[in-house]
């Protein structure tokens, strides 16, 4: 499939109905399980448990991808300089201009969803699988995807019940589900109204995720000692509201909540390393 293109990858198992491929660094691993639900119409379950990824992917074709976060967090390039973060329950939207290089996984993992359109193909397919099909799909990638960042989607109305669905798919009726699903979502996005002043995702500059990922380090490696909110933002040189913005954004929880989540994880972690030996 496009999407796929010019990324570093093995094919680990492949079959009649859909291939699995596998990524990996030193950082962890990582699968993507790819059925093709119509010409030109992919769906593929994201499945990494990594800190980064670097992408060698190359736009190319006519594409929009619409990706569903289940778990984890995606820090994603913005604006040129600057980073936002997809978190559980968003839906990203765009045309993959921007889907290039260096992508990381702040809490180490990430899981979700991804329907993909090769617009060329696509837009034959569709009105050849279902008759006077309403969607246009370049219309709707128009509606949603202006400009070459992505467009994301925050808790919107019956989002988890289209894509809950299909995280507990029976094997035997995967492929057909996944052609009733794809319709289902088009239709919904289609017909969604959008605010006309709708709040876009945060974002924020490099030098300040470089800042906050530095906090993190040192709070990691301080784990026994007592720091202030105040007392950080002062020792890294950046503005306070910034600082506690940012940083909930990359990793999910606040400053004082830092140490006890990770202390939490790497005991999760040592559980789960212990139950697979014994």
């Amino acid at each position: 499939m496009p999407i796929l293109a010019g990324m570093q990858k093995a094919v680990v198992i492949e079959s009649n109905c859909c291939v699995i491929y596998q990524f990996r660094n030193e950082s962890g691993e990582g699968t993507i399980t790819l059925y093709e639900v119509f010409p030109g119409v992919s769906l593929a379950y994201n499945d990494f448990h990594m800190r980064y990824y670097d992408s060698e992917f190359r736009p190319g074709q006519d594409l929009l991808c619409i990706d569903h976060c289940r778990e984890g967090r995606l820090e994603y390039p913005v604006k040129g300089d600057a980073y936002s973060y997809v978190e559980a329950g968003d839906l990203k939207l765009d045309r993959r201009l921007t889907h290039m290089g260096h992508f990381e996984f702040p809490l180490s993992h990430y899981h979700g969803a991804m329907v993909s359109f090769d617009l060329d193909t696509a837009c034959q397919s569709l009105p050849q699988e279902m008759r006077d099909f309403p969607v246009n799909l370049r219309s709707l990638r128009e509606k949603y995807c202006k400009d070459i960042d992505p467009a994301v989607i925050h808790a919107a109305p019956s989002m988890e019940h289209i894509f809950g669905e299909l995280y507990a798919v029976p094997e035997k009726i995967k492929l057909h589900y996944f052609k009733v699903k794809v319709l289902e979502l088009l239709l919904y996005l289609d017909a969604l109204e959008l605010p006309e002043n709708r709040e876009e995702k945060p974002y924020f500059y490099k030098s300040q995720v470089k800042k906050v990922k530095a906090i993190q380090a040192f709070l990691a490696a301080h784990m026994d000692e007592s720091h202030t909110q105040q007392a950080l933002a002062a020792r890294f040189d950046i503005p306070l509201t910034t600082m506690k913005r940012c940083f909930k954004s990359v990793g999910s929880v606040s400053p004082p909540q830092y140490t006890p989540s990770r202390q939490l994880r790497s005991a999760c972690f040592r559980r789960s390393d212990f139950s697979r030996e014994s």
